[in-house]
């Protein structure tokens, strides 16, 4: 994981967050890992580089 972190504050109704707590709890995963994972692939799917992705060089600041 990366060792610094920013919060992403998300609203959506109940219901739907209800149901992704749920499927999470059920494979054993944190809402947060499934959310990180998905910004990911999102970047990914995009082409969108950034500092610390593994199919980039390591950005010095």
């Amino acid at each position: 994981m990366e060792s610094k972190t920013a919060r992403l504050t998300v609203l959506i109704d109940p219901a739907k967050k209800k149901a992704f707590e749920t499927l999470c709890r059920q494979q054993d995963l944190t809402p947060s890992q499934v959310v990180r994972q998905l910004i990911r692939d999102y970047l990914s799917q995009h082409g969108t580089q950034y500092p610390g992705a593994a199919h980039n060089p390591r950005v010095d600041s």
